[in-house]
């Protein structure tokens, strides 16, 4: 299993709620999280089948954006 961080405009428990079924669907239940308090609202998912494009893209069908950290 891998893990991923990625930028995202998730920002709050509203927010996490909303992407939560797309994530899920994507990566299984408990299998990331967002760190909200963070100032680049970092999302972290532990992986070993989906990609990062795959998360990405779930973030985006969710209403959010999400991009590699720098």
């Amino acid at each position: 299993m891998s893990t991923i961080a990625l930028k995202t405009n998730i920002n709050c428990g509203g927010c996490v709620a909303k992407v939560t079924p797309a994530l899920n669907a994507a990566v299984g239940e408990g299998n990331w999280q967002v760190d909200t308090a963070s100032p680049k609202k970092i999302l972290t998912v532990y992986i070993d089948k989906a990609g990062q494009e795959e998360v990405i893209k779930a973030v985006q069908k969710a209403g959010f954006k999400a991009e590699a950290l720098v």
